[in-house]
Formats: C-alpha cells, structure tokens, sequence
C-alpha cells in the first residue's frame, strides 16, 4: 500500500523493522537528535550583522613573529579547504541523484531495473537515447530530478562551472557506527606534513589559523561515522561546531572581554606580550635577566617559545571571527542577512539548525580559521514507505553543500566537499505520486550495495580538470560491483582513497606514499585507477 502521509522535515523517523534507538548515533540516524538546537534571541542575531571590528596586531609585534620562529599569522594555507557532510543513516546518492554506471563511467548505463532499484521511474530512466535526464552544469552528472541537485544549484549556481567532482562506487554497512568514514584526520596528516621546525604553526596545527579540525559533533571525529582508527591523533581531536556563538568564543581570555570588550582586550594581551618579553630580554650590561642554567642553543630555543606562546593569546583574538558575517568585505551580510543577497536569509536560518551548523562551519574552514570541518545531518535513514520525505531532506542537504560552494566562490577560496552516509537504500518499484513524491519510487528499505560516496571540487581559477568521474563501477542489477576498486568493498581504503584525491587537487599527488607509507591503496597502476582529476591540471 501506498504511503499518503509523509514525515517532516524535522519529524524522527520511527521504523517497524528497527530497534528502538539506543545509541546516540541510532538516535542521529533516524532523526531523534539532529545536534545541540539553539534560539537565536536577539543580541546574537545583531552580533549576526554587526561589521568587523577593524583592529589588528600592532605593526611592530608583527616583526617579532619571524624574528623568534613562531611563524607567520597572517600567513593563509594556500591548500583547498576541506568540508564534509556525514548524512546519518543510509541516505540514496546512486541514481536518484549522482549517476553512476558500469566500467565505462556514469554514461555506461545500468539495467532499467538498476535504476528503478535506485529510486528512478521507468518513464526517468537515463539512457544514451536522451539527455533528458541528465545534468552537467556541476561537471559530475546529476540526474535532472535529484533534491541534492536543485538544493546545491538553489544556492551555488554561480559556482557550478568552476565546479567538477567525483562519484565512488563503494558500499558500507547499513546503520551502524563501525564504518569509518571519516577522513578528516587523514586530511590534516597531510597539510600537518607541510610544515617543518620550532614554530607556532606546529602547534597550531598548520591547516588553520585557530583549529585544526572541527566538527558538528562532539565525537573522535567530529561527526556521526567514525575515523579510521589507524589515523587518529588525539591532540588533532576535532573542536565540536554547531552554532554561530561557537565561531566567535574560540579563544578563552577569561572574563577580558566580558568587562573590557574586544579591542580593548587584544591591547591588554599586546601590552602583557610586551612586559613578559622584556622579563626575557638583557640588562643594561648586556647579561640575560632570567637565567635558565642551559647551553646557549637551549636557552634562545626556550626563550623564543615562551615569546611564541605570550604572542599567540594576542594574535588569536584578533583574529578570532566577531560574527558569522565578519570578513573583509566590510561588514557586508553576506552569510546571513535581509538584502536578498545573503546566502541565508534570517528567518530561513533562524528556523532551520541545519544552516546554522553549515555556516557556523564553512565560516571557519573557509576563512582559513580552522583546516578541515564535519557537518552531520540526521534523519537520513528515510525508507519510509513513501518517497516524500526523502526528497525533503535531500533538498535541505544540497541547500547546505551549495552554500558551501557559494562562500568558497565569494572568498575565492578552493574547496572539496566530501558527501558520505552510513549505507543506502532501494525501491522496490512501487511510486509516490504525491505532489512531493513525483512519482518517483518509494524508499522501501536498507540496501548496503546500492552505497556511493561522491565529492566536489571548486577551483577559483577555472573548472578542476577531470581524468574520470566515476571511481570503481556498478553492476547492471544497480549494485555495487565489489571488485570494481581496491576501495569498492573496504570503508577504511575508501578515506585513503579521499585523501589521495585532495592531495591531487592540491597538485601533490606524488607525495602521498610519503605521508601515508602504509596506505591499502596498491601500487602503480592501481593505485592510479583510484585518482579522479587529471595530473595536467586545471582547465582555465
């Protein structure tokens, strides 16, 4: 029987065939929890759209910086940002949205019955008779009639030809936390790998400003599914991120601010620099007035760390975000705001705690503050019966992933966005002919195999060229061929995979066996069936 009824946007979803929810990531997947809520009152919906505070660190502690090795602040990491959407649950990816296809790449088209297993009517099916029903403005191939597709374009649109990506054929298990999807912290190995030597840039971690990793979750990985546990770093553990105060009480300068405001606490932190590096300095005579008793070498070392470590308190609040809307483009509300030009508009963001999230975390990635971030989205195991309540959440989802895209253009910043979920599911052919389900097949249960990660690169500069666009294949049937790829059947090889095709968008593939000498990836040839864009570079 037909479902008529659908579940709401927000509404958890409550399945005959599962358990109740137990575990906090149960409870993400099926839409119980979606992550800390928050009502926006108004002092921080004026913080919201309050201009920049034009403050900065004074010109002569700016020399300093180098002078003692503790490295450039203002110094941007000029490797692409890296974000990532863990849609807790099983969400569809295959055919309904991203095409993928046989050997041949998303244009090898499956089995009528593939597709309609993928969500697809059969009077939808795409074939090489028609384009009817196939979208190339993204570079990736969309189906006309993926949610994903018209949410990300809703707000990207601008983005898409300098825009291309990769879909992966890879399956996971259905509703559990054991695939560890995750690779942040494979991310940060690598831009961590970058630098060298005594400096604060180690300390800081090299990929941010402020934060290494950060994430909607408080969890090892900032997210719903888990980091491969051969990676983790536990002093890498993601900052958890869900709300615009998080992006702006990233530094603790107890009650300073709270009594004093802002600038005039960056000038008390400067001035406190100032009394504690003249501790460290020489006497009138020439001789150090705090002797440490070690050699020379050890002594200046020690010495300059501490001046390192006086300066870093000044220099991170100054270059701590005020508000979501604050950059370099004075004050202008370009994140949230009532212009009509905003990415959000207020009320839209103020009843939605999914934009929250997703602003409060591409702000910080985006704007170099922080190295890589993990959105987590819940109530994407959607099998529901009908096929309405998946296409809601789809669309809300590709809202988040195109906002992404949009700030990345307007910061003319690289980016690559990596779309994950725990599992998958099918249709048994059976159609939602409500207004929201538009005829399209119902989601009628779990299917591990039908499982396809996929990403998307912007590039400033032009479109990322591509060598392929499809990573390992399917079968006709629309399942999964598991031996495809080295990382079709194993999620753990899947996160390498990720990391190796940042590396190549960052124009340093041939560095990967040296950052991850122990990777599962192959050698040679196969190694190199795993890298999507096209070594020649980018088209202009």
């Amino acid at each position: 029987m037909k479902r008529k009824n659908f579940f709401g946007l927000n509404q958890p979803l409550a399945h005959s065939d599962h358990r109740r929810p137990v575990t906090r990531r149960e409870f993400v997947s099926q839409g119980f929890s979606y992550g800390t809520g928050l009502a926006l009152t108004a002092p921080i919906m004026s913080s919201l759209l309050h201009s920049p505070h034009a403050n900065a660190l004074s010109a002569e502690l700016t020399e300093f910086l180098g002078d003692y090795g503790c490295g450039s602040f203002d110094e941007d990491n000029d490797k692409p940002a890296f974000i990532c959407f863990d849609l807790a649950g099983g969400a569809n990816f295959a055919g309904s949205n991203v095409l993928v296809g046989g050997p041949d790449g998303q244009e090898d088209f499956l089995e009528a019955s593939g597709y309609i297993k993928q969500g697809l009517p059969v009077d939808r099916l795409p074939s090489s008779s028609t384009t009817n029903f196939i979208d190339e403005s993204f570079g990736l191939l969309f189906h006309t009639q993926s949610q994903l597709l018209a949410g990300i374009t809703e707000k990207a649109s601008l983005a898409a030809p300098f825009t291309d990506g990769a879909v992966i054929a890879a399956r996971s298990e259905n509703d559990t936390g054991n695939n560890p999807h995750n690779p942040m912290y494979l991310i940060n190995r690598y831009l961590t790998s970058l630098f060298s030597g005594d400096t604060l840039l180690d300390e800081r971690g090299a990929s941010g400003r402020l934060l290494s990793l950060i994430g909607s979750r408080s969890s090892d990985s900032g997210g719903n599914s888990l980091a491969p546990m051969a990676y983790i770093e536990p002093e890498y553990r993601p900052t958890k991120i869900d709300r615009p105060s998080d992006t702006t009480g990233l530094v603790d300068t107890g009650e300073l601010v709270n009594l004093l405001g802002k600038a005039d606490t960056e000038v008390i932190m400067e001035s406190i620099y100032r009394l504690s590096a003249a501790k460290l300095g020489n006497d009138s005579s020439g001789n150090s007035i705090i002797q440490t008793g070690l050699s020379s070498e050890e002594d200046t070392r020690i010495r300059n760390l501490l001046r390192c470590g006086y300066l870093k308190g000044a220099v991170n609040s100054e270059q701590t975000p005020d508000d979501l809307n604050s950059d370099d483009r004075n004050g202008e509300q370009i994140i949230v705001g009532n212009d009509g030009t905003s990415i959000f508009d207020i009320e839209d963001f103020e009843n939605e705690r999914e934009f929250q999230k997703t602003a409060s975390i591409m702000k910080l990635v985006i704007d170099g503050h922080a190295g890589a971030g993990t959105i987590t989205m819940g109530g994407y195991d959607y099998h529901t019966g009908d096929r309405a309540t998946g296409e809601v959440r789809d669309l809300r989802a590709g809202r988040c992933i195109g906002a992404c895209l949009e700030y990345a253009r307007i910061k003319n910043r690289k980016l690559m966005i990596y779309v994950f979920s725990d599992g998958s599911v099918f249709s048994n052919g059976q159609t939602d002919d409500t207004d929201l389900g538009d005829g399209k097949g119902v989601w009628t249960g779990d299917n591990q195999q039908t499982a396809s990660p996929f990403f998307l690169a912007f590039d400033p500069n032009g479109r990322p060229s591509m060598s392929k666009h499809q990573l390992g294949y399917m079968r006709g049937s629309g399942d999964v061929e598991t031996g495809s790829s080295a990382i079709a059947n194993n999620v753990n090889s899947l996160t390498e995979a990720v990391a190796l095709n940042y590396m190549a968008f960052s124009g340093e593939r041939s560095k990967f066996e040296n950052v991850f000498p122990s990777h599962t990836l192959g050698q040679g040839q196969t190694l190199e069936s795993l890298v999507a864009f096209d070594p020649r570079g980018t088209d202009a």
